[in-house]
């Protein structure tokens, strides 16, 4: 390998503008030679942006074949996840993507074998919520702040689809998003971290606004994902757990996820960072602060390169995306037959 980690990106756009290309620039052992967009355009307008002069692609296959290349990016929308993941892994890259990680199990199970066949280093992008306090909840809960869990509860409300005006977007179409609904698996993978995974679920789901306008077209199309989801169930801990989602909630309430225990409470606010908790015997709620060394940053891209330097694996594995597209495909399977659903499921 060449003195820094060469890299190709499939597919830049917001999120490498908002979170990738800035962690990057603070890495002085990567580089980015090559950047693969629809269009040259947009290629360019991105890298320029940043400073940046990789070269400009549009073909993905072509850019997976360059020796050149040692990792790849892969920023595009879940339905091109699996195949750029296995072709990628096939050319012999250490490959990164996007979070959701696939459209569905299946495909996920598929990224997962052909990345351990192949022995290279292999990160989902994490979930930027929650990342301030993860090390400090985790540690809380190894110690035992909490005891034997009995309770989690998550919700997220918001209004982002109550405006029936606002054009379909790709996520709400099945053909791009898959089984993704909403921000739900980007809250069980923070669950699962702390509390881990379901033993049933139990789901219901609701579309309230069926029709949109398509972007930039004449027409109308069907709203393919849910506007809505509440799901309950017990945990493999045997805690109960209810994960309660909905964009079509109006001066919702901030989003958050409550562990309740023989010990103890924690609850965290995700919009701000709150962490509040109390133990057996204390006269209520109180802040806890987040100790300074046991601060989360932001530090996705150099763990990355850090691992195919020969670092440990960085934040998420293909293992706990693969948990949490079993979480999610088990939430639909129960909303189509209307009943409870086991886990592990069964292919």
């Amino acid at each position: 390998m060449a003195d820094k980690v060469r890299i190709g990106i499939i597919g830049a756009g917001d999120i490498f503008r908002s979170r990738h290309f800035p962690g990057l620039a603070k890495v002085d052992e990567a580089e980015v030679v090559a950047i693969c967009n629809r269009s040259k355009e947009s290629g360019q307008a991105i890298a320029g942006e940043f400073g940046l002069s990789p070269d400009i692609m549009t073909d993905p296959d072509a850019l997976l074949a360059r020796e050149d290349v040692d990792a790849v990016m892969i920023g595009t929308w879940p339905y091109k996840h699996c195949p750029f993941v296995l072709d990628s892994l096939d050319a012999g890259k250490h490959t990164f993507v996007q979070a959701r990680m696939a459209m569905n199990l299946a495909e996920a199970k598929s990224m997962y074998a052909n990345a351990k066949e192949k022995g290279l280093v292999t990160q989902i992008c994490p979930s930027p919520m929650a990342m301030k306090g993860d090390w400090f909840v985790q540690r809380l809960i190894r110690e035992g702040y909490l005891g034997d869990i009995y309770q989690v509860y998550t919700r997220s409300f918001n209004g982002s689809s109550c405006d029936p005006s606002v054009p379909l977007h790709w996520r709400q179409i099945g053909r791009y998003s898959g089984l993704n609904a909403l921000n739900m698996g980007i809250l069980v993978e923070i669950v699962q971290r702390w509390a881990g995974c379901m033993k049933t679920v139990a789901a219901q789901a609701a579309t309230f606004i069926k029709e949109r306008q398509l972007e930039g077209e004449e027409g109308t199309g069907p709203v393919e994902r849910p506007d809505a989801v509440h799901i309950m169930g017990e945990m493999q801990n045997g805690a109960q757990a209810a994960f309660l989602f909905s964009s079509v909630a109006r001066f919702g309430v901030s989003p958050q996820v409550e562990l309740y225990g023989s010990e103890g409470t924690l609850i965290y606010k995700l919009d701000s960072d709150e962490i509040l908790g109390a133990k057996a015997g204390d006269s209520g709620l109180a802040k806890l602060q987040i100790p300074a060394d046991e601060v989360r940053e932001w530090t996705v891209e150099a763990d990355f390169v850090n691992a195919i330097n020969g670092g440990p694996q960085g934040d998420t594995s293909f293992e706990a995306g693969v948990n949490y597209m079993e979480f999610t495909e088990a939430v639909f399977r129960s909303v189509e037959r209307n009943a409870t659903v086991n886990l592990p499921l069964v292919d």
